[in-house]
């Protein structure tokens, strides 16, 4: 499981940095909200944690700049405020949970845990990239025409479009949608059919996005329909 965390107080950012890794969770730290704009957006996280105050810009600009970018990443946002104006403002910026300062760090892992047993409150139930429609309750994939999609597909599309244009891991794409589910054979094998099926039916409903990647290595969804827009 990889984690953002974006907290400006060296000390602190290095203490939490060194909890989450022992804790076998991989983590990105950065000290500023535009490095966390940054790493959001280029790269693909299970959760982020974000202190208000930083320099560049504050952790509420930060998370309203992700979230306006179609990010639905859980965010924990951490403040030494004590106002509920400062944690409504937090909330409906997009956040998902938050924790004031001074706190412990069993409380900081318990609120991780609970976020990502959950999916975003910002989740939605259906996802459009270019003339490609995904309905997440239905599992239904359409554009000019439509076809049901397994579960596993489902799971797998919707994992890949909440991340378009971010290159995804063989690794990554598994943990996801496979969740710790024990299977027989090599993992990449198990991702490279479930991404050729996808390919299939985003072929056979004339999509204008398109899954790129080698077996084994990273995969990206590109939305071409901004290539013809540019061309046009």
């Amino acid at each position: 499981m990889k984690i953002l965390l974006a907290e400006d107080t060296e000390e602190l950012n290095r203490a939490v940095t060194q909890v989450l890794t022992m804790q076998g969770y991989e983590t990105d730290p950065v000290y500023d909200g535009q490095a966390a704009v940054d790493h959001a957006l280029s790269g693909s996280y299970d959760c982020m944690i974000f202190d208000i105050m930083m320099p560049i810009k504050d952790g509420i600009t930060a998370l309203k700049e992700i979230r306006a970018a179609g990010d639905v990443t859980p965010v924990l946002l951490l403040t030494a405020k004590t106002e509920i104006d400062d944690r409504v403002e937090g909330l409906d910026a997009g956040a998902d949970d938050y924790l004031s300062k001074p706190f412990a760090m069993k409380e900081l892992l318990a609120r991780i845990r609970s976020m990502t047993r959950r999916k975003s409150s910002y989740t939605p139930t259906d996802l459009t990239i270019g003339s490609v429609k995904l309905s997440v309750s239905e599992q239904e994939l359409s554009a000019r025409n439509s076809i049901r999609l397994s579960n596993k597909e489902s799971r797998l599309m919707e994992y890949l479009m909440l991340n378009v244009g971010k290159e995804l891991s063989t690794e990554t794409l598994f943990s996801h949608v496979w969740d710790q589910e024990s299977i027989e054979g090599d993992p990449a094998d198990a991702v490279w059919i479930y991404i050729s099926y996808l390919r299939q039916k985003l072929m056979s409903i004339n999509a204008d996005i398109g899954i790129e990647g080698m077996k084994g290595d990273s995969f990206v969804l590109k939305d071409y329909s901004v290539r013809q827009e540019a061309r046009s």
